[in-house]
C-alpha cells in the first residue's frame, strides 16, 4: 500500500531529481541528467516516473539544435503563500504597475502585519 506523500516512495535519484527539477524551476532533459552525474538512460528513467507520477510537467523543445525534453515543476508544486496576506493576494501579482504608497497596497501591508 502506498503511503499519503507520494515523495516517500520514490528512489534516492528520483528525489534528488524532482529537487533538481523544483530548485531550477525547470531544465532541459539533455542537462538534467549531466547535473545528476547519471547516464543519459537513467536520467530519462528518472524523468518517465516522475512524468508519469505527475510530480513534474515534460514539455518538447529544441535544445542547442537537438529535440529534448524541457522538465518543470508542476503547477500544485507551487508555492504561492509568500504572495499572500491573510486572504489578499499581493498588488505587485500581475501586469500592471502598483503605486507602494496606495491604499491597496498599505491595506495589504496591513493584512500582512496582522498575520504574525
Amino acid at each position: 500500500m502506498s503511503s499519503a506523500d507520494p515523495e516517500t516512495d520514490l528512489s534516492e535519484d528520483e528525489r534528488r531529481g524532482l529537487q533538481l527539477i523544483r530548485e531550477t524551476g525547470g531544465i532541459h532533459q539533455s542537462d538534467f541528467w549531466k547535473e545528476l552525474d547519471v547516464s543519459s538512460r537513467k536520467g530519462s528513467r528518472i524523468v518517465d516516473s516522475l512524468a508519469d507520477q505527475e510530480m513534474i510537467e515534460r514539455e518538447e523543445a529544441v535544445y542547442d539544435g537537438h529535440n529534448t525534453y524541457y522538465l518543470k515543476p508542476t503547477a500544485k508544486d507551487l508555492d504561492f503563500s509568500l504572495l499572500m496576506a491573510g486572504d489578499m493576494l499581493s498588488p505587485f501579482v500581475g501586469d500592471e504597475e502598483v503605486d507602494p504608497r496606495s491604499d491597496q497596497f498599505t491595506q495589504w501591508l496591513m493584512n500582512l502585519a496582522y498575520e504574525e
